[in-house]
């Protein structure tokens, strides 16, 4: 997610060294102490266009394939309330983002007669895709020194995952666990982990930030223990980043955010998906997504137009996860959008209230491949090519019980 609130969304992720709203505890907790108290919910229409184009495969469903149910809703709540002039605490709970794909399962797929699977499909198992949610839960508490602050957010995770349709890669001997591979009910899972950082007001007119989380290390999703490495361990990558604002005019403000995953870090995430061999998947090292860490950089722009109206824009810019070699697995998680286009406004209806609104948009990348066939290795007269664009609407109310004091850095 390229932020959680309408607010961090329109900047494209960016603003951990300007905190504004309640939300922002999920990316650093050290603003906990500049906001006041206030409530803060969104909610986002998350809209996701997904597909894959495939010529050439032996097991692959060829020709042109794209993903349907299109729209998502996406709720983020937060609170924050001070406990003295230097100190305040908050908790927060924010979609932290997923993959959902869905391919028919009337997809016509001549391999599954040559390999004597009964159904048709992506991968010979009718109805195929993936469904994976992922929510957090933050409480925070801030304390300030000076012009310096830092802040501390015990977080709690919970995850949904389904697969189906995967037919192909439960047969075979190909799976440790081939019961648990796909076509189970929704499996749950809850983690734990830790979000801390510092926000130090340098001068009136600029700040820096630094803020990271380790990884949330959660329990297995059991009915697919023999899809991901691991048995079915599915933790959610740590993070570190960091970010400055600074004032260009009174009333505008730009910010600079920098942002690494560690995706590698996950086995069921970061594993190369070949070699495929009987008994692999599932296994402690067996195959998974492949995808490489990612570096991000963000830049948002936000000007005060009047007392009551709020411009802001933003752009970022993500490395590549997906590599040609993992083409063929990510059909199923095609993350493959490396730039966000945010917009929006924030409107103060009164002293106390506000409403925000955001526009994020990721134009469509293409990732191409070779289909992988287990056992054998990559097929050299395939082609596969994943793509992925989206469209994120969100709007957000915020209400206020007291104005935010101005921090004055103390020196």
């Amino acid at each position: 997610m390229e932020g959680a609130s309408a607010r961090e969304q329109s900047l494209a992720g960016a603003g951990s060294a300007n905190p504004s709203t309640a939300i922002s505890i999920s990316e650093n907790p050290a603003g906990l102490v500049d906001i006041g108290r206030q409530f803060t919910g969104d909610v986002s229409i998350f809209m996701p266009w997904r597909g894959y184009d495939a010529s050439g495969t032996m097991l692959t469903a060829p020709g042109g394939v794209d993903s349907y149910r299109n729209a998502f809703v996406i709720p983020a709540l937060g609170y924050s309330q001070p406990l003295t002039a230097d100190s305040a605490f908050g908790f927060a709970m924010v979609g932290n983002g997923g993959m959902n794909t869905t391919f028919s399962g009337g997809i016509a797929n001549p391999a599954c007669g040559m390999y004597g699977l009964p159904t048709q499909g992506v991968f010979c198992g009718g109805r195929a895709g993936v469904d994976l949610n992922q929510a957090l839960i933050y409480g925070g508490y801030a304390q300030r020194f000076g012009n310096v602050s830092f802040g501390i957010a015990p977080v709690m995770s919970v995850q949904i995952f389904s697969a189906y349709g995967l037919g192909a890669f439960s047969a075979f001997g190909l799976s440790s666990n081939p019961m648990y591979v796909t076509d189970h009910s929704p499996a749950y899972s809850v983690g734990g982990g830790l979000r801390a950082g510092m926000l130090y007001h340098v001068a009136p007119d600029l700040s820096l930030s630094v803020q990271g989380s380790t990884p949330i290390w959660s329990t297995k999703f059991q009915n697919y223990s023999g899809l991901f490495a691991g048995g079915g361990s599915f933790d959610i990558p740590a993070t570190i980043g960091g970010g400055v604002s600074y004032k260009i005019m009174p009333t505008l403000a730009m910010m600079v955010d920098y942002k690494h995953i560690f995706y590698s870090l996950s086995p069921a995430i970061g594993n190369a998906m070949s070699p495929i061999y009987p008994g692999t998947m599932g296994a402690p090292n067996g195959p998974g997504f492949g995808w490489r860490d990612v570096d991000i950089i963000a830049v948002g722009f936000e000007w005060n137009y009047s007392d009551r109206l709020t411009l802001r824009t933003g752009y970022s810019y993500s490395t590549q996860p997906v590599t040609a070699q993992n083409v063929m697995f990510n059909i199923l998680a095609p993350g493959v959008v490396t730039s966000h286009i945010g917009a929006g406004f924030g409107y103060a209806v009164n002293q106390n209230s506000s409403v925000d609104f955001s526009l994020l948009y990721s134009p469509r990348v293409h990732v191409s491949g070779q289909e992988y066939l287990p056992g054998f290795g990559y097929n050299p007269y395939s082609n596969i090519s994943i793509w992925l664009e989206e469209l994120e609407v969100t709007l957000g109310y915020t209400y206020r019980w007291d104005r935010p004091p101005v921090v004055v850095a103390k020196y």
